[in-house]
């Protein structure tokens, strides 16, 4: 039961993201690896001297991925590790859901750094401060909301109405509109995935 309860919360924790970086960032790597180091446009040019450098909404994308993983690894680690045994979550009143819950805590953290990166990156771009500052407000209420603990229907279902509202705002900050979101979910836009997103 205990590996059961160990993949089954690793699974749900960094599923998403795993197949968010295998789908999108890991198709292209020695494009991801010189954005990371900071020489993007000159390094691609070198490389390819056709290649246009990548949109700031990509790198907003990819670092705010890439602080999600590291802040879901570093938060849910130990966690992942108790459930391995030896011993029992609920024993003293716990609750016996907690590894559950606090892998779809992980979940709402990791997806909130992928949405919270593309606000904020836009906002300091454009010079519109109000998004920064809603980044870091609302970054202190999903940790505030850890607090209360024994209460995870509260705080899980909190969480996730900030990361419904900071996705559908990161969505349209990226560029996207209701015209583009109704032609991939009817399947009709063939460049719905970002691999397939070019910079212009």
């Amino acid at each position: 039961m205990t590996a059961a309860v160990f993949f089954g919360c690793a699974f749900v924790a960094f599923g998403p993201a795993l197949a968010l970086y295998i789908l999108t960032i890991a198709t292209e790597p020695l494009r991801i690896i010189f954005l990371i180091v900071g020489k993007a446009n000159e390094g691609l040019k070198t490389i390819n001297p056709d290649e246009t450098a990548p949109s700031i909404q990509l790198l907003a994308y990819v670092s705010g991925l890439g602080f999600g993983i590291m802040s879901g690894v570093f938060s849910f680690v130990n966690t992942l590790s108790d459930s391995l045994g030896p011993g029992t979550v609920g024993i003293h009143g716990d609750s016996p859901q907690f590894f559950l819950n606090s892998a779809f805590m992980t979940l709402v953290i990791i997806l909130l750094h992928m949405f919270w990166g593309i606000v904020f990156f836009d906002g300091c771009e454009k010079k519109k401060w109000f998004a920064p500052v809603a980044v870091l407000l609302t970054h202190l209420l999903v940790s505030a909301l850890t607090f209360i603990s024994p209460h995870y229907g509260i705080s899980l279902v909190s969480a996730y109405l900030i990361l419904v509202v900071m996705g559908i705002w990161a969505f349209f900050v990226a560029g996207g509109s209701c015209r583009s979101l109704k032609l991939c979910l009817l399947c009709q836009d063939k460049d719905f995935l970002l691999l397939n997103q070019r910079s212009r």
